[in-house]
């Protein structure tokens, strides 16, 4: 994926499209590169063009819990928002895979801003869908059971067998690596899945 398959270079005026060009450094980092750490006032913004994110909140006691995770074609919100705004950054990201994409400093993203409206709506837009996921975490936290949310995150990981970890797991959901093994031996006895070395194999009956 290039920077101009980006879902809004193509609704840029061309002024404003030169720009983008112009001002947009290429970057490449590798698995677990922190892009910026929780607290961290963030100097630009990252459009990635290839690879994951995980965007995750911690406690005092070093509990995490995932918000959301940002795939090529995307812009993070929680980037955005310290970067436009100077202030810290409410979450850490960390690089899932290996990553590219292109990053603009806080100065030509408000020029770009300025010179395009089709990219100020799209920056509007950005808020209204990671608002939406952020919804979804809170609604299955406090509604959902943990045996449920862990299949459901399974089921997620579009493939039967998932190389991952119990502390991952746990991360991701915002509980305990022992919680989460407890419950995944609970299903493995009622026949859900199978439990390997860090494996986890989802029957296709779940």
């Amino acid at each position: 994926m290039t920077l101009e398959e980006f879902p809004f270079p193509n609704r840029l005026e061309r002024d404003a499209l030169q720009f983008l060009q112009d001002h947009a450094t290429y970057v490449e980092l590798p698995q677990k590169s922190i892009l910026f750490y929780q607290g961290d006032i963030c100097q630009n913004i990252l459009l990635l063009t290839h690879g994951k994110l995980r965007l995750y909140i911690q406690d005092e006691n070093a509990e995490s819990i995932d918000l959301y995770t940002l795939k090529q074609g995307e812009q993070c919100i929680v980037n955005t928002a310290s970067t436009l705004s100077a202030t810290q950054a409410v979450a850490t990201a960390e690089a899932v895979t290996s990553i590219k994409g292109y990053l603009l400093s806080k100065d030509a993203v408000k020029q770009l801003a300025k010179l395009s409206d089709n990219y100020q709506s799209y920056l509007f837009s950005l808020y209204t869908i990671r608002m939406q996921s952020l919804v979804t975490v809170i609604n299955d936290i406090q509604f959902k059971r943990l045996d449920q949310r862990i299949l459901e995150w399974l089921e997620k990981q579009n493939s039967s067998v998932i190389q991952t970890t119990h502390e991952a797991i746990a991360n991701a959901l915002g509980s305990k690596r022992v919680v989460v093994s407890r419950i995944l031996k609970e299903l493995e006895m009622q026949g859900k899945v199978t439990l390997k070395r860090g494996i986890i194999i989802l029957k296709t009956d779940t």
